[in-house]
């Protein structure tokens, strides 16, 4: 919901107000001394991200999938690999790269 700027035209007094755009059009026909200066700012969500806000129990999870999914893109990311693993996969990736698959 908006808050929006009033000005009382009768005593020269200006306020704010927090309310929807539907209370706003009935304030403003009740009290026609009321006008409406500008619109503030708007508390619009457009999503909500999670990124790096993991759950521990999650990751937890993630790891085991890791685990028994060595190739996959949830093992690229949250898997734990050791040196070895690291360079041979690089090795391969490299050799890919050469002759394709």
């Amino acid at each position: 919901m908006p808050t929006y700027d009033f000005l009382n035209t009768e005593t020269g007094e200006e306020f704010e107000e927090f309310m929807s755009m539907a209370a706003r059009e009935q304030y403003l026909k009740d009290n026609p001394h009321i006008q409406q200066i500008h619109l503030g700012a708007m508390s619009i969500v457009s999503g909500v991200s999670i990124t790096g806000k993991i759950p521990d129990g999650f990751k937890e999870v993630l790891s085991k999938v890791a685990e028994n999914h060595k190739q996959s893109a949830v093992a690229n990311a949250h898997g734990r690999k050791s040196m070895k693993e690291i360079k041979t996969q690089n090795i391969v990736n490299k050799h890919i790269g050469k002759f394709g698959r």
